[in-house]
């Protein structure tokens, strides 16, 4: 079975840029093959990571239901569920180093059950074939009840350095608990802060049971990365971020 390593926190905070950089560490520090989940409808880890997307889940799924509606042939008399294992298998992306499976939006408003189901069906299936999956979960806490996937090995947590941040991370941690998720180790990053903000905000969360609690530095390049529209997975390896991320990394030891 696959390491699973996955995201979450409000948005804003630098998720998928920290999501982007896991996988490079892996890529780079493990050299076994990643699949790397984009999970959420608003779909911008593959601009992270530079890559660009041909198919969603949630488009999948529509178009299969599209052609079973419209009582279209279905190639070699395939069934509706046979048809669109096909077509995710087709729909992942090969990039140097890892997969990319995205989820997209869903098929309806507000409807986002089908496609996160979906998700997580091959999340598990596919994550027998790769040493190393991580999961950009969508920004929020309700992904959670959702389970994008069955049991996680990691999970990062991260906030900004705001109150609101603090806060929300806060309620993902006790959330999980609620839940009774199978998640073996929680460590929460505080994002672009400063020494003596990070020393305010950690007293906030004493007593929880984060395994790590972890400040980055702001790095000045991944704003002018987004100004210009490059993927922050070509930061400098002397950037800040990447310094600080590779270092929290070997520090929690990954397998």
């Amino acid at each position: 079975m696959a390491y699973v390593i996955a995201l979450a926190g409000k948005g804003g905070t630098g998720k998928t840029t920290i999501a982007a950089l896991t996988i490079r560490y892996l890529i780079e520090k493990r050299k076994k093959a990643i699949l790397a989940v984009d999970a959420d409808s608003n779909s911008c880890l593959n601009e992270a990571l530079g890559v660009p997307v041909h198919a969603t889940i949630g488009k999948l799924r529509e178009e299969s239901l599209a052609t079973v509606r419209s009582g279209a042939e279905r190639p070699g008399g395939m069934s509706m569920e046979q048809l669109f294992d096909y077509q995710v298998q087709q729909a992942i992306i090969e990039a140097k180093g890892f997969d990319l499976l995205v989820m997209g939006r869903p098929e309806g408003p507000g409807c986002y059950c089908a496609a996160n189901n979906i998700i997580r069906k091959y999340t598990d299936l596919l994550s027998d074939k790769y040493p190393y999956v991580v999961i950009d979960n969508e920004a929020g806490m309700e992904h959670l009840s959702r389970r994008t996937t069955h049991k996680v090995n990691l999970i990062l947590i991260v906030s900004d350095p705001t109150q609101k941040g603090i806060s929300t991370a806060k309620r993902i941690n006790n959330l999980i608990d609620e839940l009774a998720l199978e998640i073996d180790r929680r460590v929460l990053i505080i994002n672009r802060a400063s020494d003596e903000e990070f020393a305010k905000l950690k007293e906030g969360v004493k007593g929880l049971n984060f395994e790590i609690v972890n400040s980055m530095p702001e790095d000045k390049n991944i704003f002018q990365f987004d100004l210009t529209g490059k993927p922050v997975f070509e930061l400098s390896s002397d950037s800040v971020a990447v310094k600080s991320l590779f270092g929290l990394l070997d520090y929690i030891k990954i397998p």
